[in-house]
């Protein structure tokens, strides 16, 4: 008994290992920008629940339209007037949050019509909100991290072309790249630009489309799709209350613990969870809720 005892002792490190090994940390994703009620951006990244906070939107650009942000009341970002949030950007940096600036979103005037304009709308992003230097920087002088493409409407081209100028800007400063493609796979307007394999992140908008959302089975099923896409890492987006996602999809945080996580987390893709937005998440705690079992 005494042997079968040691013998024990000595295997449990190594189940203990072997469990950790198909297991993968994670963290969470954000969207903030979209509602004054959700509080500042350095309350949002003081939270410590988020690895990455995605600004929304740059809502107009293409077609030979002037770049516009629209931040929703946070800021009105004619006359510098957005500026301001340059400090809260650093604060978010020096506490271990990547930031990016998210293109598109559901509601805008946005295209990209030719590869030129996708050159040039990654030469803007360079000089105004990257490494590059403007005297018109929407945001101040804080670098962001990256580009988030969350792009659902202005057509499927062009978008691979704007990834591989933005990608080649990487040589003087690492621009970050991330997708929020919907769950119904190929994307609609995204899936040539995924394909270029230079996306760091890809979450995935698990919502929306009863067909690849809703309950763990559909969700679990499109994961699985999903990671097989040219991606470093990829992330089961979801909303973060039943009100922020009107067609569905809404995953109560017991049922993603107990049912969804254990399983997607075995995928060496898994980045974690995105939550739309900062504003239902500060409303309902999601995020405080799965924090523990996403890492």
């Amino acid at each position: 008994m005494e042997s079968l005892n040691k013998a024990s002792l000595l295997l449990l490190p190594l189940l203990l290992l072997s469990l950790l090994s198909h297991s993968h940390g994670g963290g969470i994703a954000v969207y903030w920008g979209q509602d004054v009620r959700e509080g500042t951006l350095a309350e949002t990244c003081n939270t410590k629940n988020y690895q990455f906070v995605n600004i929304a939107f740059l809502s107009t650009f293409g077609n030979s339209q002037t770049p516009q942000l629209n931040l929703a009341g946070h800021c009105i970002p004619q006359n510098n007037g957005c500026n301001g949030l340059s400090s809260d950007i650093t604060t978010c940096q020096n506490g271990g949050v990547k930031v990016f600036l998210s293109l598109g979103g559901g509601a805008g005037s946005y295209s990209l019509n030719s590869a030129e304009e996708a050159n040039q709308l990654a030469s803007y992003l360079w000089d105004n909100f990257l490494g590059g230097q403007s005297g018109s920087r929407p945001l101040g002088e804080a670098v962001l991290d990256g580009i988030d493409f969350d792009i659902e409407s202005g057509g499927s081209e062009h978008w691979d072309e704007l990834a591989r100028a933005l990608n080649g800007l990487s040589s003087q400063r690492k621009v970050y790249l991330s997708a929020a493609p919907q769950c119904i796979i190929p994307d609609q307007h995204l899936d040539s630009a995924i394909q270029t394999g230079l996306f760091d992140y890809v979450w995935v908008q698990f919502y929306n489309n009863p067909s690849c959302s809703g309950n763990a089975n559909n969700l679990i099923s499109s994961w699985n799709q999903w990671i097989t896409v040219p991606a470093t890492q990829v992330f089961m987006g979801l909303p973060a209350a039943e009100e922020a996602a009107p067609s569905g999809g809404f995953v109560p945080s017991d049922v993603l613990i107990s049912q969804v996580l254990p399983q997607i987390k075995q995928s060496s893709k898994y980045g974690g969870v995105m939550l739309w937005n900062r504003f239902y998440d500060l409303q309902k705690g999601y995020s405080n809720s799965i924090i523990g079992s996403v890492n």
